[in-house]
């Protein structure tokens, strides 16, 4: 990273959807299935891994002045994330999803959010010194559902490269929530043309490029957009970083005790942007590509391991056993 980003006073700003993931616990006395209501929504699972690897982060974002509003803020709080810019909407209820999970580990959501409170920030409420203030921006396509929101985010990314940040981008596809795949198509292709860092997963490039090959795909991606840095999550397959020539690939650490694998995808970004902030995006190489996927791969099975993700992000320490029991 240049020196003049040293001494931003954040690492990493996130922007986006802070959510309830009602997740399937089990069933009553009765039968009747019971769900847990875990704090979600991915740009604060990015900032909850990283703080726990003593990065300086902080979000940007909507919820309800409700019940759920409190609990996530209180939630976010407690992972040490700043939650100055999580405004809490007076008439629309905090956005919720319902989980269900396969036998397998897969899952399917369903979003009550129509509107959600999450849908209603809107670009006058940015904090514009926070934006300037960091080394990373995050963002994804939730934040682009809807025009208030999308012009919040455009200009949060805007401003925030205006001061140097490096921008990063999960597209995290929901297909339930774009009125069409038209416009999460439309919306993706923009967060493409102006990020560095991308995180995308096995399935999320094969919907985008119609390429079944995920390397074809990729390429098909580099041809069209600049983007120094992609990283692919290929879940139990492992991963791939794809970095100027360099094609890395590190495979995954499969868990016996998976139960879930909510978050993982953005403990594994969260964990590459971590060896972003260490490294720089000027001059990586095989190693430290390397280094980054097998520890972002790590971080990202214990989380399958776990109920939720935000409030059970793997520490460093943690991480690093599970890579020496491995070798």
């Amino acid at each position: 990273m240049e020196n003049g980003n040293m001494e931003k006073q954040y690492d990493v700003v996130a922007l986006g959807e802070l959510l309830i993931d009602f997740t399937e616990n089990g069933t009553s006395g009765q039968g009747n299935p019971l769900f847990e209501a875990n704090p979600g929504g991915a740009p604060c699972n990015v900032l909850a891994m990283l703080s726990k690897l003593g990065c300086k982060t902080a979000f940007i974002g909507k919820v309800g002045k409700d019940f759920f509003g409190e609990q996530l803020k209180k939630a976010i709080v407690e992972a040490g994330i700043n939650a100055d810019s999580l405004y809490m909407d007076e008439e629309v209820h905090t956005t919720l999803a319902l989980v269900h999970t396969y036998p397998d580990g897969d899952r399917d959501f369903s979003f009550y959010r129509n509107p959600g409170a999450d849908m209603m920030l809107r670009e006058e409420e940015l904090n514009e010194g926070l934006l300037k203030n960091t080394r990373i921006f995050h963002f994804g396509t939730l934040s682009m559902t809807d025009a208030g929101v999308r012009n919040a985010t455009k200009k949060a990314i805007g401003t925030a490269k205006a001061g140097g940040a490096v921008i990063s981008f999960d597209p995290n596809l929901r297909p339930p929530l774009w009125k069409s795949l038209d416009d999460a198509r439309e919306q993706t292709a923009y967060g493409l043309s102006v990020c560095d860092v991308l995180k995308i997963s096995d399935n999320e490039i094969q919907w985008f490029t119609g390429e079944a090959d995920f390397d074809a795909g990729i390429r098909r991606l580099r041809s069209q957009y600049n983007i120094p840095l992609i990283l692919l999550s290929m879940g139990k397959d492992g991963s791939r970083a794809y970095y100027k020539d360099l094609r890395v690939e590190v495979k995954s650490f499969l868990q016996e005790n998976t139960i879930e694998t909510t978050g993982a995808g953005d403990t594994f970004g969260a964990c590459c942007l971590y060896y972003v902030l260490k490294y720089g995006l000027e001059n990586l190489d095989e190693q430290k590509l390397t280094q980054m996927l097998t520890f972002a791969n790590a971080a990202a099975s214990i989380v399958t391991t776990r109920k939720g993700a935000l409030r059970v992000m793997p520490s460093g320490e943690e991480v690093e056993a599970l890579i020496n029991n491995a070798k």
